[in-house]
């Protein structure tokens, strides 16, 4: 036989333990997958979360890296075709404000700042940006554009931050789907 109390307790212990799945991180809502430009051997992923309370949270997870910082851009083009990963354009800036680092007085949707390389040539990133959107139709939209890790760290000087070559592209996606890529114009059109 069970004890008052318990069949009390059971249900609310069951509600909370409910709750509590309820509470684990959302899953990412975008996806890339970086590839290595001019044989850099640089290769990640980073995912692209709507947090219920504004902004986007961005994980990044690089490997192939040298030691030390890279900066990581939204560029305006969902293009990685070329070579040395130029097909991508720009930094994505709607607005043409000066470049900077996220969360700075002054700076655009696609500065994201730099990454930190460990001696095996390894990066994570978690930051949130409020500039951006995942909703297609908003003009901070970033799916469909490309997503590039650099050679160099990010100074932040203008126009964009003299990070150098370009080492990684991927085109930010829709998780488990695709997202038709945000192309630039085709010169002589």
């Amino acid at each position: 036989m069970v004890a008052p109390v318990t069949r009390k307790i059971q249900p609310l212990l069951t509600l909370i333990l409910a709750a509590g799945c309820g509470a684990d991180e959302p899953a990412p809502d975008a996806t890339v997958t970086l590839s290595a430009l001019g044989g850099s051997g640089v290769a990640g992923t980073i995912e692209f979360t709507e947090l219920a309370e504004g902004g986007v949270r961005v994980d990044a997870d690089i490997t192939g890296l040298t030691p030390g910082q890279h900066g990581m851009h939204v560029h305006e083009w969902g293009d990685c075709s070329a070579p040395d990963g130029m097909s991508a354009g720009g930094h994505f800036n709607p607005d043409m404000v000066d470049h900077g680092a996220p969360g700075g007085a002054t700076h655009h949707p696609g500065d994201y700042g730099n990454l930190e390389a460990d001696a095996d040539g390894r990066a994570t990133l978690s930051l949130t940006i409020d500039a951006i959107s995942l909703t297609a139709g908003d003009e901070v939209n970033v799916l469909g554009r490309a997503v590039i890790v650099h050679e160099k760290a990010d100074d932040f000087g203008q126009p964009t931050g003299n990070a150098g070559g370009r080492l990684a592209c991927g085109v930010i996606h829709v998780t488990g789907g695709t997202s038709p890529p945000v192309l630039g114009p085709t010169p002589g059109a």
